[in-house]
């Protein structure tokens, strides 16, 4: 009874080791016949990509506070967007470029510029994030922004165009290694300035 068994067990294993086997052959037959290739998927990329989005909104916060008026709160944010040597190119609407090595140097950039034109306030909204992990430590990220700065009650500029990102894994972490701003429009929107207005808010 106990060798009956046996040979039933081992006839069991035989038959399904033969099937897994075909499975696989005729999976690869089709694969070569439809001209198709075997794509080896990390199950971590869903989570590098979530994580590399993050980036570009951390960047923007980090631009936000320095709109607020504090410079170190927004130098501490956009180190952790970005590589300690990130290089920052901002190709301006009127055809200027403007270039930065380093967070600290951008956000010094950024406060003097919104300095000199008085703002009080920004906000950036992002949209339409784009990111293509090449490899565990390599990624490029694409996303839109409508940057609002606030002069006064009743004027603020509007800015809007494309962030281009190089991303890489840094001790654990994505980071924005080298970002590039196209701006596609620059302009100054004013509300009338009738005190019989109402606000909404």
């Amino acid at each position: 009874m106990e060798k009956r068994r046996e040979i039933v067990l081992k006839s069991i294993h035989f038959l399904l080791n033969s099937t897994t086997l075909i499975v696989i052959a005729l999976a690869v037959t089709l694969v070569v016949v439809l001209g198709g290739t075997f794509e080896v998927t990390s199950a971590a990329q869903p989570n590098a990509e979530l994580e590399i989005q993050k980036l570009t909104v951390c960047h923007a916060l980090g631009i936000d506070a320095i709109g607020g008026g504090n410079l170190q709160e927004g130098k501490n944010i956009l180190r952790d967007c970005s590589t300690q040597d990130a290089e920052f190119t901002n190709n301006l609407a009127g055809g200027v470029t403007k270039k930065q090595t380093g967070t600290d140097a951008l956000a010094d950039y950024i406060y003097s510029v919104y300095q000199a034109n008085g703002y009080q306030a920004t906000q950036h909204l992002i949209g339409s994030i784009n990111v293509s992990v090449r490899n565990t430590n390599e990624a490029t990220m694409s996303s839109y922004v409508h940057g609002t700065h606030k002069r006064s009650e009743t004027s603020i500029d509007v800015a809007n165009g494309t962030y281009e990102d190089e991303v890489v894994k840094v001790s654990g972490h994505w980071k924005i290694r080298r970002r590039t701003f196209n701006q596609i429009n620059f302009l100054n929107l004013r509300s009338p300035t009738d005190s019989t207005r109402v606000n909404l808010e």
